[in-house]
């Protein structure tokens, strides 16, 4: 047997010896502790190198060494088979073993859960709602929120124990983090999202200082990565006790300005249920969309606000109803619950994450397209049919449809592509673009825009509503407004005539021009004119009309005319000037916007989404 090596063992850094674990004679196995050196407040473990036995111990318990200093001699190899059997020290690690540093760690964070809060959880339930957490976990993708701040509490020490806080204002009332949405369709990295949603089992959901804080980390983190927001915005505003800072007015908080600045970067989705006033309410307004349930109330100041500025005493429930916010324009999709809420955040946010793999069982029958605008030019019908034919099966989803109800605004796919739809209703004036009408379908194109979404007129329209009362509601800056949005549109957009194209309407539906869109086409059903045929034959043809005494003949003369117009003016006519591109087989529209509005040679020809808002 070969004779056993003397090793000798040193001091890996400059330091104090604060234990010795051996002494001369020991047997040791390799990798087994013989000394712990201190440095700069930091433990450093000095091991055998090899097994065998300590000859010698060179240094002491606080004794200050150098680098390089001798700790022992050990002779190796001898003894080993015993200092084997007895190097029971380096124990494999039990891997189910929770220490007692992760253990606190965890109850830690099990205090601000839901099952932690049994009695605010059943209060929540006993309305038909949710919490926060129970909303987050159905938006989400399994597994894949990671919550920022959960440990976060009220800044409330000065009049509160730690431990209530703790126990009563987890997360301060804000629950918020990064996730996906929907990955199993578009994959993981175009499913990323922050979420975000304020917890009314906190201090009503209020924004308090730390809550404000988190709110600042996670928008500055959504704009560095250009993620979409999901927030729910239920809560009060402003919390006027929180003790812990140096704060008077609070106006320098960020909160307002990141929120805001996100506008028109990355998709915002706001969701209000119960009670949303003051800055919840801010920040929800700042959202592309507005999802609200039934029993929402939305407003800029809560009962308090209203009753200190001396406007009078109201309940939450006479603030903003959903029935009010809904007409109005502020709410975009009506839902009868968190549920449906989530659901649709889901639905909309889609749209926004790119292409879906087509499926042509999706796709309609699209001969139906040539029976849905009756022959008679008088005949009102269902323009939601003919867009539901039009697109993907069951992928239209309808935006404001509370609001200016002769604009129907829309997302929806085409072979599987997301894509935005403006159309008149001839349902409701005529088709006529009044100023409601006017904001909501510019305000659409801005989203579109912004986001890259392509974009099909459906046109149907007599042109503006003009009159005295049109002029009140501010017509020439709303109706101008879609001409200013239109000729500054980086996406493509085509337009489809139904029926009706006539004057500045009609212009404004194909983005200020015929010749602005890749495409303007007619179907069979297609009149144009520079404004309505019968205000036309009346203005253009008054002498003739005053001359004719008798009414019966002046009413034969003017239908004469009317008709006549109408030939000049039908779509067959116009596209012979080639005023339109064609008029075609309404069949055919699919073929059309797909050959056009979808692709990737098509949206690389544009910029790709503007970022105005």
């Amino acid at each position: 047997m070969a004779a056993a090596e003397l090793l000798t063992v040193t001091s890996p850094l400059e330091g104090r010896v604060v234990e010795l674990a051996v002494a001369a004679g020991d047997r040791v196995g390799a990798g087994s502790m013989l000394a712990i050196i201190e440095s700069m407040k930091m433990h450093h473990d000095v091991v055998a190198p090899a097994a065998g036995v300590i000859v010698e111990v060179a240094t002491a318990a606080n004794l200050q060494i150098g680098r390089g200093a001798v700790i022992a001699t050990l002779r190796a190899g001898e003894g080993e088979g015993e200092a084997n059997a007895a190097q029971a020290s380096v124990d494999e690690i039990d891997l189910e073993l929770v220490r007692d540093d992760l253990d606190a760690v965890r109850r830690r964070h099990d205090v601000g859960l839901d099952d932690a809060r049994p009695h605010a959880v059943a209060k929540v339930h006993g309305r038909g709602r949710r919490t926060a957490r129970e909303n987050l976990n159905d938006l989400v993708d399994d597994g894949s929120f990671v919550e920022y701040g959960p440990l976060v509490i009220a800044a409330q020490r000065q009049r509160r124990s730690v431990d209530d806080l703790i126990e009563r204002t987890p997360a301060d009332g804000l629950v918020g983090g990064l996730a996906t949405i929907g990955a199993e369709a578009v994959g993981a990295d175009r499913a990323r999202a922050m979420v975000l949603s304020y917890d009314y089992m906190v201090l009503a959901g209020t924004q308090g200082y730390q809550n404000h804080r988190k709110k600042d980390r996670l928008f500055e983190l959504a704009e560095r990565r250009r993620l979409p927001v999901v927030l729910f915005a239920e809560g009060g505003g402003g919390r006027p006790g929180d003790t812990d800072t140096t704060t008077v007015s609070g106006l320098d908080t960020m909160a307002f300005h990141l929120f805001g600045r996100l506008a028109g970067t990355v998709p915002l989705v706001g969701i209000a249920s119960g009670r949303c006033f003051a800055g919840n309410a801010a920040l929800l307004g700042c959202c592309d969309v507005v999802i609200a349930t039934e029993d929402a109330n939305i407003g800029m100041g809560g009962p308090a606000m209203i009753e200190g500025g001396g406007l009078g005493t109201f309940t939450p429930e006479d603030i903003g109803p959903i029935d009010t916010q809904h007409a109005n324009g502020v709410v975009d999709v009506r839902v009868v619950d968190d549920a449906a809420a989530v659901a649709a955040a889901r639905r909309y946010l889609g749209y926004f994450q790119g292409p879906i793999e087509p499926d042509a069982d999706l796709v309609a029958d699209q001969q139906v397209l040539r029976h849905l605008i009756p022959e008679d030019r008088l005949k009102v019908y269902d323009v939601r049919a003919v867009l539901d034919a039009l697109v993907d099966v069951d992928s239209r989803m309808e935006l404001r449809d509370g609001y200016a109800p002769g604009i129907i605004t829309s997302l929806a796919r085409i072979d599987g592509h997301p894509i935005g739809l403006v159309a008149n209703d001839p349902a409701h004036l005529g088709g006529a673009i009044d100023a409601e009408g006017a904001e909501k379908a510019a305000r659409f194109l801005q989203l579109c825009d912004t986001h890259g979404l392509s974009i099909l007129f459906a046109c149907d329209t007599p042109g503006f509503m003009v009159g005295p009362e049109s002029e009140s509601a501010a017509a020439v800056r709303h109706m101008s407004r879609l001409f200013v949005v239109g000729a500054n549109l980086s996406v493509p957009c085509g337009t489809v005539i139904l029926r009706k194209a006539y004057g500045l309407g009609a212009q404004a539906m194909a983005a200020g021009s015929f010749k602005a869109p890749e495409f303007v086409v007619a179907w069979p059903t297609g009149e144009l004119g520079g404004m309505g045929l019968e205000g036309a034959v009346r203005l253009g043809f008054r002498a003739e009309l005053e001359a004719e005494a008798d009414p019966a003949k002046r009413q034969a003369l003017f239908d004469d005319l009317v008709a006549a117009a109408y030939d000049h003016g039908r779509a067959t006519n116009v596209a012979a000037q080639f005023e339109i591109d064609d008029v075609i087989d309404p069949a055919d529209t699919r073929r059309w916007v797909c050959a056009a509005l979808l692709g990737p040679n098509v949206t690389s020809a544009h910029s790709g989404g503007s970022e105005r808002r």
